[in-house]
C-alpha cells in the first residue's frame, strides 16, 4: 500500500529482503518493498517424529515445522519519479533495475557460470556450486527470517514508449530455513533460533482463557 503523506502520520516501516554474506554476515544488498502488501500468507507444516499410526511417536516432534510464506507486492515507476536520485534512471529504464534486484537473487552470478564452464572444459568431473548469499526476509524487527525463494512470478502491467516496464505485480513464495537446513553454527541458523525464541516470549504475553470459556469446568 502507498505510504501516507500526512505530516503527522507515524513512519511506516517497509518489509523487504536483505542479502548477506553467510560467512562474514556483511550486508550485500537491501531490497525494500515499494509498498507493503495488504496480506501475507504463512503455512506451517508440522514435522511429526513417527509415521501415521505410530502410537509411540504420536506426540513427538522431530524438528521445527516447514514454514512457507507467500505475498504479492507492487512496483510502480510513478512514485519513484518523485525522487530526484531515481528520476533519470527510472525515466530511462522504468522499473527494470528494481525487477533485476529481485530476479538476480535466484540466479548464480555470471562469473560463477563462466568459472564452472571453464572447469568443465578442463575436464573437472564434479563442480560444487559456490554458496549463494543468505537471503533474509525482514518483516519488522521481530521477524528476520532466513529464507529460500521457491516461487517467483512477475506480471508486467504497463510500459513506457520504449517498452520499459513501469508497473508490475510480483508474487513471492519463500520457505523459512531452520536449523534443520542450516545447522546451529550457521548465521541463518542463529537467526532462526532468535525467531523461535521471540515466539516463545510472545506466548508469555498472550492472555490465556479459562476452561469456562469453552463451556467446560474441567478435563474429564
Amino acid at each position: 500500500m502507498p505510504m501516507s503523506t500526512f505530516p503527522n502520520s507515524p513512519r511506516l516501516l517497509k518489509g523487504g529482503i536483505v542479502l548477506i554474506d553467510p560467512t562474514t554476515s556483511a550486508v550485500l544488498r537491501i531490497i525494500a518493498l515499494q509498498y507493503n502488501p495488504d496480506t501475507l500468507t504463512r503455512t506451517l507444516q508440522m514435522q511429526a517424529a513417527g509415521g501415521e499410526g505410530d502410537r509411540l511417536e504420536a506426540l513427538r516432534l522431530k524438528g521445527p515445522p516447514n514454514e512457507s510464506i507467500k505475498l504479492d507486492a507492487e512496483i510502480d515507476a510513478t512514485d519513484q519519479l518523485e525522487f530526484p536520485d531515481n528520476n533519470r534512471t527510472t525515466a530511462q529504464l522504468g522499473i527494470f533495475p528494481q525487477l533485476a534486484a529481485l530476479e538476480t537473487i535466484v540466479y548464480p552470478g555470471s562469473g560463477e557460470l563462466q568459472s564452472a564452464n571453464a572447469l568443465a572444459q578442463a575436464g573437472t568431473l564434479e563442480i560444487s556450486p559456490a554458496e549463494a548469499p543468505l537471503t533474509l526476509f525482514v518483516w519488522s524487527k521481530t521477524r528476520i527470517l532466513p529464507v529460500r525463494l521457491t516461487d517467483f512470478s512477475i506480471t508486467e502491467e504497463a510500459f513506457d514508449a520504449a517498452l520499459n516496464p513501469i508497473r508490475a505485480k510480483i508474487s513471492l513464495g519463500m520457505r523459512v530455513l531452520s536449523v534443520n537446513d542450516l545447522g546451529f553454527s550457521h548465521k541463518g541458523g542463529n537467526l532462526f533460533m532468535a525467531y523461535l525464541r521471540g515466539k516463545e516470549q510472545l506466548v508469555r504475553l498472550a492472555q490465556g482463557a479459562p476452561l469456562s470459556a469453552l463451556g467446560i469446568t474441567g478435563i474429564p
